[in-house]
């Protein structure tokens, strides 16, 4: 099976090779690396003629094409016919060395995939055969975690997710991959997240990265992922692992972050729920309401005060703004 690996990458010259360092230790080698760069500089160019990384292709695109969902596009159009698995990943990953050889393995136990994401392993701690009744855990499949107090809160008010892990729930806001145990096993999902993601290269015929995400491209995963749902297949192999490490170059403004989770979850929500009931809007905007309302409170809590008002002050923005200037669902 051929497989190329593609990284979108943005002014993050030293995670990204610290990611191809990754790669080169790999059991299993991509027969083609593409990294498209939107760089406002050329670090990145002149890291990559320093380094002798093979099969490996690199173009800086400019204004027109910068931004994740539109360099991920721009990827597709750079592949070879002979690739069949496109793997694309954040550049601020850092591989485990079996990563590519359990992720592909999938594509043959499971035939009918049409998409395999991998497994972060470095962000949350996992317990094996714990109490399962008690409330500050959360328990999937003989596992156990630490339950985050927001989900806590949320159960005592009745807007705990109605899915497990990877599905949206009917009101959204749900429950990500990392709330799957690393028990080495593949969940079927309908969601997977897109810097660790892999793609039957078939997709793309007819399906393309929404550009509704323009820039930092917060949940354009979970849209990609939620249209592929309604045509196939999608699983996470919890053995295909890695660490990520939240490189903070290249990120937004908490303002405009914020506003994006808003505004952003909103469109996904729609993607998948065109014609919610009355009982599922008023349960999204109550959830909506809980969590900006949790995040102020980290204004007078967190250590990062400034940021977490910011935050705040642009989901409320944001939330406002569906009054006037809802997104068009594409």
């Amino acid at each position: 099976m051929n497989f190329a690996l593609v990284v979108c990458t943005y002014m993050r010259p030293k995670a990204l090779q610290n990611l191809l360092i990754s790669v080169n230790n790999q059991s299993l080698y991509p027969n083609e690396i593409i990294i498209v760069d939107g760089s406002l500089n050329h670090d990145t160019k002149n890291l990559l003629k320093n380094n002798n990384f093979k099969n490996l292709r690199y173009v800086l695109v400019d204004q027109a094409h910068r931004g994740l969902t539109r360099q991920r596009n721009y990827s597709i159009k750079m592949l070879s016919g002979a690739v069949d698995v496109v793997c694309f990943l954040d550049d601020d990953i850092v591989l485990e060395a079996n990563y590519f050889k359990n992720l592909l393995h999938t594509y043959n136990v499971e035939k009918d995939a049409l998409a395999v994401g991998g497994y972060i392993i470095n962000e949350v701690k996992w317990h094996k055969g714990k109490e399962i009744l008690n409330p500050n855990t959360f328990n999937f499949d003989g596992w156990s975690r630490t339950e985050p107090s927001r989900f806590k809160l949320r159960r005592k008010l009745g807007l705990q997710p109605d899915t497990p892990p990877g599905y949206l729930p009917t009101f959204a806001h749900g429950r990500s991959i990392g709330f799957l145990p690393p028990s080495g096993k593949i969940y079927r999902v309908e969601q997977i997240m897109g810097g660790v993601a892999s793609y039957k290269k078939e997709v793309f015929n007819t399906l393309q990265f929404s550009t509704y995400f323009e820039g930092y491209g917060l949940y354009e995963d979970a849209d990609f992922s939620l249209r592929l749902a309604k045509i196939g297949a999608l699983f996470v192999n919890t053995s295909a692992q890695l660490k990520h490490y939240h490189e903070d170059r290249g990120r937004p403004n908490k303002y405009k972050y914020g506003k994006m989770v808003v505004r952003n979850g909103w469109y996904v929500w729609r993607v998948k729920y065109a014609n919610p009931t009355l009982k599922m809007r008023l349960k999204w905007h109550a959830t909506v309401t809980l969590l900006t309302t949790i995040r102020l409170s980290n204004a007078i809590t967190s250590n990062n005060k400034n940021e977490a008002f910011s935050e705040s002050l642009g989901r409320i923005v944001g939330w406002f703004s569906l009054i006037l200037n809802k997104p068009k669902i594409n």
